[in-house]
């Protein structure tokens, strides 16, 4: 018989099913259970941006200790970029030194799309200065830069801070930008105008330590406009306007949308607040996600589990009794929007007589020239407000009726313009491969391709249809919600070789009818046939639709092969 006296015991057998516990505060579970928690105990990110004033700025990148350049700087806005020259292939491979270039992303957080013709200039300036030019619009109201170096973070925070600006928790495990309609308080056919109530949110939670160790990112909405014009059922959090018949205009409450690998649309909490309740209802949204989130597993942390597991009812009902101490009110659902688009493109009248003009860049990308050239076009048309959309998009408010041609005109010529074709207007792209370190295929220089390819194969097409492209799963272009959506990967073409494509999902929608598109088996395209793949389903939808069918409705009734 075998010696087993120094043999250790044999470890306990966990129980069939038994579960594990997913990190949550709320249930005692404060031992971090990965490295990104651990790396949040050990220093809040708020605080690294004093070492890099007074450290890593004047040390140079090589002085930036790891876990504040792969972790807390994101707390400030900042992500280093891809080195260039790897390839997409290289992206799931390569350890993170490796894929790290010695430059960063910043992202400048405009909450509500809000920015004074001031405010604009001194971001182009930035851009110019100390970015190489760039400075993309995001789907989230935001401008990005590329290509920032640590030394010069302190000279643009302020020159940022100066004219009310701020990269504080643009990115990070925090409440990220809220957004909000970029017609709040002009718009003729607005409900409620929520600025107020993004104001009062950004004052309590933005830069609060309180809540700046959330399991991972969480976005806020609010919009009163009928346009429903942010996104409200991917957010995690969302206020969209509506009317109650008893107590007037205010919002109604979703909560735990998301995209991503995962994709869910929120829910409604059934709850209808007071535009002055707002920010008490946000905060204790945010603390339930802080307190009952899953830290246990990243992929799981997102408030969209919690909400999937609890269910809308007991949502409400811990958020009532355990963080605001009273009910809210019941209230109506918000109405269908009337109009298939929400980014507000074209010339509108606002209720004080003045006029917006919406107006599309490509695919979000502009540079800093240009932006510094939108805000004299608009001081120079009588106004100083401009606005980012959750589209790419933007726009100039406050324009006398006199002054609208002209000002479309200068926008023309800057390539911006207010009566832009279908596939300008319903085109997007994340940053893709050029500068990102998750992308696996090109995006932005695709996209604008795609779009002279469209406008010159089918002129006449006129059905509002969104494509948007993504350069991996992570759907920061919202790939899920579009009527074509396409997201990077590898695949192989006719001779056997692995390159740059996209698999397709169709039909995908929000507003209207919100959903997610259909993926049909095997459909992937290369990224040189992608022209020849749209125009060829956008022909089949236009033969085979009946009247007044939206692309989404005919995507979900048509044949497998009328999709390939």
């Amino acid at each position: 018989m075998a010696d087993t006296s120094e043999r250790p015991p044999a470890p306990a057998r966990r129980k069939a099913g038994r579960h594990r516990g997913e990190g949550q505060w709320a249930a005692g579970h404060f031992t971090p259970l990965n490295p990104n928690e651990q790396n949040k105990k050990d220093d809040d990110g708020l605080n690294v941006r004093t070492r890099i004033e007074t450290i890593y700025a004047h040390r140079g990148f090589d002085s930036i200790d790891g876990s504040d350049l792969r972790g807390r700087m994101r707390w400030w806005g900042l992500y280093t970029q891809r080195r260039p020259g790897i390839s997409g292939g290289k992206t799931a491979v390569l350890e993170p030194e490796e894929l790290d270039d010695e430059y960063f992303m910043l992202r400048v957080r405009i909450d509500g799309g809000r920015l004074t013709t001031q405010q604009l200039r001194v971001v182009g300036d930035i851009s110019q200065e100390f970015a190489r030019g760039t400075a993309d619009i995001t789907d989230r109201q935001n401008v990005q830069y590329h290509w920032i170096r640590i030394e010069d973070m302190p000279e643009i925070w302020r020159r940022l801070e100066g004219v009310g600006l701020s990269t504080t928790e643009a990115c990070g495990d925090v409440p990220r930008v809220i957004l909000g309609s970029p017609v709040a308080g002009i718009a003729k056919d607005e409900i409620i105008d929520g600025t107020p109530a993004i104001e009062e949110i950004h004052r309590r939670v933005i830069g609060n330590p309180a809540y700046s160790n959330l399991p991972r990112k969480f976005k806020t909405a609010v919009s009163g406009s009928p346009h429903m014009d942010v996104t409200h059922e991917i957010n995690d959090v969302a206020f969209v306007g509506v009317d109650h018949p008893e107590y007037g205009p205010g919002f109604d409450v979703w909560v735990g949308g998301g995209l991503s690998t995962n994709p869910k649309i929120g829910v409604r909490l059934g709850a209808w607040v007071p535009i002055e309740d707002v920010p008490d209802v946000h905060e204790g949204v945010v603390a339930i996600f802080r307190d009952y989130g899953y830290r246990r597993l990243r992929n799981r942390a997102r408030l969209k589990y919690l909400v999937a597991d609890w269910g809308p009812e007991k949502f409400r009902q811990v958020l009532e009794d355990e963080y605001l101490l009273r009910t809210m009110a019941d209230g109506p659902a918000p109405e269908k929007p009337v109009h298939e688009w929400r980014d507000h493109i074209g010339v509108h009248q606002q209720k004080d007589g003045n006029y917006y003009v919406g107006f599309a860049p490509r695919v979000g990308r502009v540079d800093g020239a240009t932006l510094s050239k939108i805000a004299d076009l608009a001081e120079a048309h009588g106004s100083g407000r401009v606005r980012t959309t959750a589209e790419q998009k933007m726009l100039v408010l406050d324009v006398a009726e006199d002054q609208v041609e002209s000002l479309t005109e200068g926008l023309a010529a800057l390539d911006l313009t207010a009566r832009p074709s279908v596939f300008r207007r319903g085109t997007m792209a994340c940053t893709g491969i050029e500068f990102c370190k998750l992308a696996i295929v090109e995006t932005k220089g695709r996209g604008s391709w795609l779009i002279d390819e469209m406008e010159r194969r089918l002129p006449g097409f006129d059905q509002p249809v969104t494509i948007n492209l993504n350069g991996c799963p992570n759907s920061c272009a919202r790939i899920q919600t579009a009527d074509i959506g396409l997201k990077g990967q590898l695949v192989t073409d006719a001779e056997g070789e692995q390159v740059e494509g996209y698999q397709v999902h169709l039909g995908g929608s929000l507003g209207l009818e919100p959903g997610f598109g259909r993926k049909v088996r095997g459909l992937k395209v290369t990224a040189d046939e992608l022209p020849d793949y749209v125009e060829r389903v956008l022909r089949r939808f236009q033969e085979q639709r009946t009247d007044g069918e939206r692309f989404a409705q005919w995507a979900a009734r048509a044949d497998e092969g009328d999709l390939k």
